[in-house]
């Protein structure tokens, strides 16, 4: 067969098609990856096309592909009503290999050493399709061997919610092996306690370039301000310093929410110089209540203050005079700055 393999989006590699191109390729088949879900002109005939997609922002991608290539298998977290799994159309398990061929410029190495979740966040899909924390892979089990270096993708959801017997082997396994690790889907910061933390700053923790000491964390709502401060504060007792910090934030999820609260999560963290990454649930276009800010950002979209945060903008222009479309220079903060952004 030829065989289509389709991700839909997001950066990393795509875990699911790198499964289905393994099982094809130890059938036989002929496999084309693609990010394209237009047909090509020059596109052969396909006996089987794949599709995965991540985020519900890609559902009109979603929908051109079904449109470009009619019964195509679509699967991912974009849409849980579509409980088909890579592991029952090839008949494998979490452990089965991964072909690593179609991401050429890819040299690192990707997975899961636990699955699940502890918590049962309401906008969280995890829980829903994972169930509760469970051990599932080894670093070494991972790694894709020598020849390629000791960087290691860990998509845990949870890692520190595994049995402790099987977290603190995994971080022996980085330590010893001379592994460098990032956590790019978070730790949970509301439940670090001193163990976990000394654990942590054990080990070397990147961001996803392996270029920048960096640990990813969440603040979902204000409701959790005083958690998520202690979580900082432990960190940073047992030497993470705030900096290396980047927090995923929630916005457009509570229905209280509102400009002024959530300008006043952003401007905590980015006060202990936390990196804030918004991250939108629902219509990106919307805008919020102003509750207590100034008027001038009442038209203001949710995706206008996911540009300006994520590019860091706030350093040298207020939210109510950012350009979406300005390509200025990234400066230092300014603090007087985020009074008026507010």
């Amino acid at each position: 067969m030829v065989v289509r393999l389709t991700q839909i989006d997001g950066k990393l590699p795509n875990l699911a098609l790198m499964k289905l191109a393994r099982f094809h390729r130890d059938r036989g088949d002929e496999i084309v990856f693609s990010k394209h879900v237009v047909r090509g002109l020059m596109e052969p005939r396909y006996e089987r096309v794949y599709g995965s997609a991540i985020f519900s922002f890609s559902a009109d991608r979603v929908a051109t592909f079904r449109e470009q290539f009619p019964g195509a298998i679509v699967g991912g977290t974009f849409d849980l009503s579509n409980r088909s799994t890579v592991e029952e159309i090839t008949g494998t398990d979490e452990g089965a290999g991964y072909d690593y061929s179609i991401y050429p410029n890819f040299d690192g190495s990707i997975g899961f050493t636990q699955r699940g979740c502890r918590l049962k966040c309401g906008f969280c899909v995890v829980p829903n399709k994972e169930g509760k924390a469970h051990s599932v892979n080894t670093i070494a089990e991972i790694w894709r061997g020598e020849g390629h270096p000791k960087h290691i993708h860990l998509l845990d959801n949870d890692f520190f919610g595994q049995p402790r017997e099987q977290w603190e082997a995994r971080l022996d396994e980085i330590r010893t092996g001379g592994f460098k690790v990032c956590l790019n889907q978070g730790i949970n910061i509301r439940m670090i306690d001193d163990v976990s933390a000394e654990a942590l700053a054990s080990i070397p923790y990147y961001d996803d370039g392996f270029k920048t000491r960096r640990l990813y964390t969440a603040w979902d709502n204000i409701g959790d301000e005083g958690r998520f401060t202690r979580g900082v504060d432990t960190l940073e007792r047992h030497g993470i310093p705030p900096h290396h910090l980047m927090a995923y934030m929630l916005v457009g999820y509570d229905p209280r929410e509102t400009w002024e609260r959530v300008l006043y999560r952003f401007n905590r963290m980015v006060a202990r110089k936390i990196r804030p990454y918004p991250m939108i649930y629902g219509d990106r276009n919307r805008t919020l209540p102003l509750g207590g800010c100034n008027e001038r950002i009442g038209h203001r979209t949710l995706a206008e203050f996911q540009r300006w945060a994520i590019r860091k903008a706030y350093t040298f222009t207020p939210f109510a005079a950012y350009d979406v479309n300005a390509k200025g220079r990234m400066g230092e903060a300014h603090p007087d700055l985020f009074g008026e952004a507010a």
